[in-house]
């Protein structure tokens, strides 16, 4: 993998992994994560794509953004991306916090966005869920962070599961923790933001997850994927929230899928 930065405006960076020729597409972590983690997706789909793994603000290498930004300013943020890259319209997939970007992406402006696909997604959460983000949230901005429930949540002890846990811990455990805590309070306050935008978005939308994840339910994936003129929901069987970690053949797979959709040519408003 090549990596590259990328000058944005306000003398920030965006840095990137890329790897591979052919239509662009562009790859959104989730919060605490690098652009490494699309390490099994960058590896199989670059064969036939040009694949780009971007750090999310405030992690990684990536200039973070204001304390107190909210979902939309990183959606500002990855519109800034693509254009810089100057790509013309690219396939967008985002894991978790990068979901929601990625479907604000597409609901604001789906000029940039062949396709988009939402992994593990958020959408429009119960009251007790919010409440549990939000905690989470606070106590991330008091300095707390808690490295091991969130494992506990999307590993199981099985043994092929044992790499990308550690991996996964070695990101969390390295992330800049103000970076982390103003992503994470973005993603807390962000599952509503674009909820009602999704009816607008006509590109092929992908919305996948576990069967097993708590937090982005099927319910949730199916919801998003209905609302959507043409969209599509998978459900992987017996996966949690790092999916495209714990079953990458199967995500992989979908990918494809979504990747080989025909584009839809219509024009569609964005959203004010």
């Amino acid at each position: 993998m090549t990596p590259i930065t990328l000058p944005l405006s306000n003398k920030r960076v965006a840095h990137y992994l890329e790897r591979g020729t052919g239509e662009p597409l562009v790859l959104i972590h989730g919060v605490g994560m690098q652009a490494e983690a699309w390490y099994p997706q960058i590896d199989e789909l670059s064969s036939d794509f040009r694949v780009i793994s971007v750090d999310m603000p405030g992690h990684g290498k990536s200039t973070a953004l204001d304390a107190n930004a909210g979902l939309q300013d990183f959606v500002d943020w990855a519109i800034e991306f693509i254009e810089a890259l100057d790509a013309g319209p690219v396939n967008l997939a985002g894991h978790s916090m990068g979901s929601l970007i990625a479907a604000g992406v597409a609901v604001t402006r789906p000029d940039l966005i062949r396709r988009v696909a939402v992994l593990n997604g958020v959408y429009r959460r119960t009251a007790q869920a919010r409440a549990a983000v939000l905690q989470r949230a606070a106590e991330l901005r008091s300095g707390a962070i808690d490295v091991e429930t969130p494992l506990k949540r999307w590993f199981n002890a099985e043994e092929a599961q044992r790499i990308a846990a550690q991996k996964v811990e070695s990101w969390l455990r390295s992330v800049d923790l103000e970076g982390y805590a103003t992503a994470y309070t973005a993603f807390a306050n962000g599952d509503e933001v674009y909820a009602d935008g999704w009816h607008t978005i006509a590109c092929p939308a992908l919305v996948l997850t576990g069967s097993d994840d708590p937090n982005s339910t099927p319910d949730m994936a199916w919801q998003m994927a209905g609302a959507a003129r043409n969209g599509h929901a998978v459900v992987i069987a017996n996966e949690r929230h790092m999916v495209n970690l714990t079953a990458p053949r199967e995500v992989n797979c979908a990918l494809r899928a979504w990747l080989q959709t025909e584009p839809v040519h219509e024009t569609v408003k964005p959203e004010a």
